[in-house]
């Protein structure tokens, strides 16, 4: 399994990406990919970074890991997180440390 790095999704902002639930397609658009402080311990494999999704639907999730499939990156298994609603839906988070 290879490690999921912000680079792979920084060219992705703006992008759908999809989830199958109970046979229909929920369909979020990443809205940000930005690193987070680094951590200060040796030997991480990765830069700490989060990321923001967005879904057009005003049902909220539970937070749990989610399949998103996207054009460019393929299948993902994300574990997501509801943070935010607006009147255009729900912000969903994933944080990779």
């Amino acid at each position: 399994m290879s490690i999921i790095t912000l680079e792979q999704f920084a060219g992705c902002v703006g992008e759908a990406f999809a989830i199958e639930m109970n046979g229909s397609s929920i369909v979020f658009t990443l809205t940000e990919a930005r690193p987070l402080p680094e951590t200060g311990f040796a030997g991480v494999r990765r830069v700490p970074f989060s990321l923001l999704f967005k879904s057009g639907s005003q049902v909220v999730l539970p937070q749990k890991i989610y399949r998103l499939n996207n054009v460019a990156l393929g299948l993902l298994d994300i574990f997501l997180v509801p943070v935010a609603r607006d009147k255009d839906g729900i912000v969903y988070q994933a944080v990779f440390n």
